[in-house]
């Protein structure tokens, strides 16, 4: 008898608002902040990162007005790293409870705390 996929949602090691450095691609070493998280499809939106041009097809009814626009594009969560808002550079992530019994997302190069408020 066959087994049946458990379907579990994919755990990301960024979030929205975190500040991230691309360690890979035609970005490798710039820095942004995330704007959206699309964890089925593992793949994050950053900031000034991997940006492309679309051409927009006017539309007055919405007042767009048209022509080549700057956006930017979803990137791969394997390239990004979590810059440390203590030690400011990239680093790996733990996740560590406090002995208020707070979990936390900590650096693992300085110890310091990346954020509060963190529910399980």
């Amino acid at each position: 008898m066959a087994r049946k996929k458990m379907k579990t949602r994919p755990k990301l090691h960024i979030k929205k608002g975190d500040t991230v450095m691309a360690i890979a691609g035609a970005d490798r070493g710039r820095m942004g902040k995330v704007l959206a998280v699309f964890p089925k499809e593992q793949r994050a939106i950053v900031q000034g990162l991997r940006t492309v041009k679309k051409h927009v097809r006017p539309n007055p009814q919405r007042g767009i007005q048209g022509g080549i626009m700057q956006m930017e594009a979803p990137i791969h969560v394997s390239n990004l790293m979590i810059v440390c808002p203590e030690c400011n550079e990239p680093t790996r992530i733990k996740k560590t409870f406090l002995q208020d019994g707070q979990k936390v997302r900590m650096c693992k190069r300085c110890d310091g705390v990346i954020d509060r408020g963190w529910v399980k």
